[in-house]
């Protein structure tokens, strides 16, 4: 079993009201100047934004405001942000959104931080390292992507169609508030959503090859559990406290690396990147890409090893098993999706409003193996080749 890291250094502020503390967290942390970034006009018509900007200025620290986040974050508004806080000598930045802006707001304070004030594309790309950022704190309004204790961030490049990730702890929020009364006004679509989101964090993790720790994966499976009662919960409940706070701790830790402490591997995480590559051509909801890819995948890859999926069909369905490991892992390959279309995300392509054409599938393909200089996945190691039937396999 290889050696596990696990490092969690966010300071969690979790309930009613935590918002409020922004400006007196920042202050005792020593911030001056603040950009404060977010996405539309939600959190200024809920008076979110009001709510925090005051508590900054009651607490003496200067701010500047850059909105215009959207799902799929640019790296267009990533470099206005880079330049405006070089400019204004922002020494913190405080994301107020969801896992979009989070992710945006990482890459901006790689970006200010640059001694070479070089593109902050250059880290999603490969092709340079970071050596720090700016220091981030996070008022989260959106239960998905768990961007608020993890290391990892996802940006869009429109120019070039390509949705790449880049991990460091550098990006580690230093605080984050979660007050799960924040999300009650999350439209169904985007509860579905983040639901599908922060349960294949964790799948993505269940799914490796080699040595696993027990603990981890009853924890993992009874993560996925809850999330799973909890969203449909908050479907029909929009309001519901322990629904939502369920959803919104769910998704901190189904990616802060706990899921994944004493696996041989990190996870596969084939199935992210591939539906980085459908939000890239598409811009495509992530959640609802995930949805639509998995259950392709799953069927592709099953025969490495039934019994990892019988193992979840039975913690999580209660399903009864047959003695024909290959039958019951595509059992529960079925009960999953039957609960994804139950919290109506799609299953396939098609349900996710695009129809590729043979040479998009070639390029998905290209795109996904970086012009064939990678395979993905551990669970299933995957060739160009394989990830083109995949997506094709998925229509």
């Amino acid at each position: 079993m290889a050696i596990t890291e696990y490092y969690t250094p966010t300071h969690v502020y979790f309930g009613k009201g935590v918002e409020d503390k922004a400006g007196e967290i920042l202050k005792k942390r020593g911030a001056t100047k603040v950009l404060v970034h977010f996405g539309g006009g939600s959190v200024k018509k809920s008076g979110l934004l009001n709510k925090v900007e005051n508590s900054l200025e009651e607490n003496g620290i200067s701010y500047i405001e850059l909105g215009g986040v959207v799902p799929n974050p640019r790296i267009s508004l990533v470099r206005e942000g880079v330049e405006i806080g070089r400019r204004e000598g922002v020494d913190y930045v405080l994301a107020v959104g969801g896992g979009s802006v989070v992710d945006s707001a990482k890459a901006i304070c790689y970006g200010i931080f640059d001694k070479e004030k070089g593109d902050t594309w250059d880290y999603y790309a490969y092709t340079r390292v970071p050596e720090g950022a700016t220091p981030l704190g996070v008022i989260l309004t959106l239960s998905a992507t768990g961007s608020e204790m993890s290391d990892s961030s996802v940006i869009t490049n429109e120019e070039k169609g390509l949705k790449r990730g880049y991990n460091s702890n550098f990006v580690r929020p230093a605080f984050s508030l979660l007050n799960p009364e924040l999300t009650y006004t999350v439209s169904p679509y985007q509860t579905s959503c983040g639901t599908a989101d922060i349960m294949m964090h964790t799948i993505e993790r269940y799914f490796h090859a080699g040595d696993t720790l027990e603990l981890t994966d009853r924890l993992s499976l009874a993560l996925v559990k809850e999330v799973m009662e909890a969203g449909i919960l908050a479907l029909e409940e929009p309001d519901n406290y322990d629904a939502r706070a369920n959803l919104m701790w769910a998704g901190s830790l189904s990616h802060n690396g706990l899921m994944q402490v004493g696996n041989a591997v990190r996870g596969d995480w084939a199935c992210h990147q591939l539906e980085h590559e459908l939000s890239g051509m598409f811009d495509v909801a992530h959640g609802a890409g995930l949805a639509a890819i998995w259950a392709t995948w799953a069927r592709y890859v099953v025969a490495e090893n039934p019994s990892r999926f019988v193992k979840m069909g039975v913690y999580l369905f209660d399903m009864e098993e047959s003695g024909d490991k290959m039958a019951d892992a595509l059992k529960a390959i079925d009960y999953m999706e039957n609960y994804f279309k139950e919290i109506n995300m799609p299953t396939n392509l098609r349900e996710l409003g695009i129809d590729p054409t043979e040479e998009e599938y070639r390029k998905l393909a290209e795109s996904a193996s970086y012009f064939g200089k990678r395979t993905l996945g551990s669970f299933k190691t995957l060739t160009p080749e394989d990830m083109y039937n995949i997506f094709k396999a998925a229509r």
